[in-house]
């Protein structure tokens, strides 16, 4: 399965709409991409499933990645 996660780039910094990233990060659950994840430093703020139509559309953009950690 493949996530998109929304987070922020600076654990330390109090969240703002527009600093937030996003990555699509392969794993089995939600669990398993916050265990990927936990020592990126990174404040992730949402984890969503990425449904097949969403994700042929993400597709679409000349930057999609998968990320593989």
């Amino acid at each position: 399965m493949i996530f998109k996660v929304f987070y922020q780039k600076n654990f330390t910094e109090v969240p703002v709409r527009e600093n937030t990233s996003a990555m699509f990060v392969e794993a089995e659950s939600e669990r398993e991409v916050r265990k990927k994840l936990a020592d990126k430093g990174i404040n992730i703020e949402f984890i969503q499933l990425v449904s097949e139509d969403l994700l042929a559309f993400e597709k679409s953009k000349e930057d999609f990645k998968v990320e593989s950690l």
